[in-house]
């Protein structure tokens, strides 16, 4: 089959994502478990109503942290199995003429799931060795009885072994569902369906320059890069501006925690999306450059039509982690005394925005680098 282990290690975005899902769910959840064991021991009706907030955090921050991310591999998974099947149309087509059907040629994707169990495994492990530390700082003022680490293997099979398979399964049905093309079509090399225009479409692009149209096309040819894009630009946003009120409403290590996964994600997708975009206009580029047209004018034409896509993506990033904390905070207080108000950090907002707005062009100008470096070899020996 030419769907082999090397295909799914392609998908380490995927791989990192679980990763980083797993790692937080875990330590909060493993905590929950450890916390249920200690009800009985408490009587205070004050440090009742700390327990039960802290079983609320727990949930809240899994469901909400590991649903979103969750949603995020799923769209990454489709992606890259549509990527595969495009890339290899010859040699899927000449295994459904050879008599192989959709289902047995589809049953081999499943190995793409595999992805999601190295990142769910190292998740799940590597956050047993901050799992002392973080039980220590959510009760570091000993307002509960002391909450003994244990290693609940339920979560091995909710966080790790189901995940996994379910990855497994979904890529198989997708791929599957993906497949139902006539063996010829494939051979082909042909997509799926060709675009139609509309009027309106058309009209409007008539009063385009060449490169204003090939910027729209180039974002409408790939919808999931959006995504992608605009995720990584949320990713940053709020990772990175809820990591300033962590370090005032939680600790050091909550905020660094969240300044690491909120950078890592949002760098292996924003580099997984625009690499993806360079490769897929490669041939494009060369014929640019053929016809003379300048280096700048080639990057903005591929790279700048996802720049405003970048800062709406920053834009809903930094509503959510207002409205999270806020409704976090809220939780809080009503349960706790002495909890500090939280309203929008306007300095955090700048800083950060600033230096998105740095890196961004930075990771723009070294694909421009890139682009530079494409030959016009490409287009000549295809």
């Amino acid at each position: 089959m030419i769907i082999q282990v090397k295909d799914a290690v392609k998908l380490i975005g995927i791989s990192i994502i679980s990763f980083c899902a797993v790692f937080v769910c875990t330590l909060f959840l493993n905590f929950n478990i450890d916390l249920v064991q200690i009800r009985d021991l408490i009587i205070s009706e004050p440090v009742i109503a700390f327990y039960d907030v802290q079983l609320v955090m727990g949930k809240v921050t899994s469901a909400i942290s590991g649903g979103c991310l969750l949603l995020t591999a799923v769209i990454m998974l489709f992606f890259y199995i549509k990527h595969y099947i495009d890339v290899h149309k010859e040699e899927l087509g000449i295994l459904k003429a050879l008599g192989y059907s959709n289902l047995k040629i589809a049953k081999g994707f499943w190995i793409f799931g595999f992805s999601v169990f190295v990142g769910t495994s190292l998740g799940f492990f590597s956050s047993f060795t901050l799992m002392p530390s973080f039980y220590k700082l959510m009760n570091e003022d000993a307002i509960l009885p002391e909450v003994t680490l244990n290693f609940n293997f339920i979560l091995v099979l909710y966080l790790v072994i189901l995940p996994s398979l379910a990855f497994a399964l979904l890529s198989i049905i997708y791929s599957y569902y993906k497949l139902k093309r006539p063996a010829l079509e494939l051979l082909k090399g042909k997509g799926d369906f060709k675009h139609k225009k509309k009027k309106s479409e058309k009209k409007a692009n008539k009063n385009m320059t060449f490169l204003q149209e090939l910027r729209q096309s180039t974002v409408k040819s790939r919808i999931s890069l959006i995504f992608f894009i605009s995720f990584a630009s949320f990713c940053y946003a709020s990772m990175m501006q809820m990591s300033f009120s962590m370090n005032e409403l939680s600790s050091m290590m909550m905020a660094a925690i969240i300044i690491l996964i909120g950078i890592i994600l949002a760098c292996t997708t924003l580099f997984l999306a625009i690499t993806t975009v360079v490769d897929a206009n490669t041939k494009t580029i060369a014929m640019m450059r053929v016809f003379g047209y300048s280096l700048k004018e080639c990057s903005n034409a591929i790279l700048s039509g996802y720049r405003p896509i970048s800062y709406i993506g920053f834009a809903v990033g930094t509503v959510y982690q207002y409205a999270l904390l806020k409704i976090m905070v809220s939780i809080y207080s009503k349960n706790i005394e002495n909890v500090p108000e939280y309203s929008f950090d306007v300095k955090a907002f700048i800083i950060v925005l600033i230096s998105f707005a740095v890196i961004y062009e930075l990771i723009m100008h070294f694909y421009s680098a890139k682009i530079k470096k494409i030959s016009v070899k490409v287009i000549m020996l295809d």
